[in-house]
């Protein structure tokens, strides 16, 4: 899509950081976070930017599947990023999943509820055409 399809933004955030996987992030007028890589030495001093994306996504995505699933129906949704070295080396890649349970729902109607919540959610979106993102029915 161009950007000739979309209307004005209707919203805007901005968000810094200083100091890459170890340092620190922040958002205009919100939270400050200490970011920590994963991989290295005091991982568990800060945030690391997979949770940022799985916390940001599972937001996303279950705001998605409540609207899509209509009143009263509960909804539970877990996320997870797994971070991946690419086999010629050169760099890390993200993968994600989500599972996407819908109370009182069977098998079949979930999956189409998690496809449509998934068809919705901006993030969803923008993780389908930059990383491998797969949703479950659970």
């Amino acid at each position: 899509m161009s950007d000739n399809e979309f209307g004005p933004a209707i919203y805007s955030t901005h968000a810094e950081n200083r100091g890459g996987a170890n340092g620190e992030s922040w958002v205009e007028g919100g939270m400050h976070v200490d970011v920590r890589s994963p991989l290295g030495e005091n991982a568990e001093a800060g945030t690391n930017p997979e949770q940022l994306l799985a916390l940001a996504w599972a937001t996303c995505l279950s705001a998605s599947a409540r609207i899509v699933a209509g009143p009263g129906v509960e909804v539970r949704v877990r996320t997870r990023i797994t971070l991946h070295q690419r086999l010629d080396g050169a760099a890390f890649e993200f993968r994600a999943h989500a599972e996407l349970h819908f109370a009182g729902k069977s098998e079949g109607k979930a999956a189409e509820l998690a496809a449509a919540a998934h068809a919705r959610c901006p993030v969803s979106r923008m993780f389908a055409g930059k990383s491998s993102v797969s949703v479950a029915a659970v």
